[in-house]
């Protein structure tokens, strides 16, 4: 089943990324940015990046880099639908 590209927006649209992830890692914020120890490799200090305006993180560790429903279907192991 595809679902519109509107509807797909929309509901990324409605959620809050560091909500998403603030779900089970620790979310810090440094001046403007919010930053995570990222998800998909093991580290100390926090190098994923949270941009909530913009609905997408981006790790300068590892490079993972995607947005609310990307990071639900690798760290849940859900398929799209």
């Amino acid at each position: 089943m595809r679902f519109p590209d509107h509807f797909i927006e929309e509901v990324k649209s409605r959620v809050v990324l560091s909500d998403v992830i603030g779900r089970r890692h620790k979310v810090v914020r440094s001046g403007k940015s919010l930053k995570v120890c990222c998800p998909f490799h093991n580290e100390k200090s926090p190098s994923c990046y949270l941009y909530d305006a913009d609905g997408h993180y981006h790790c300068f560790g590892c490079g993972a880099h995607g947005d609310a429903i990307e990071y639900l279907m690798s760290q849940e192991s859900f398929s799209f639908h």
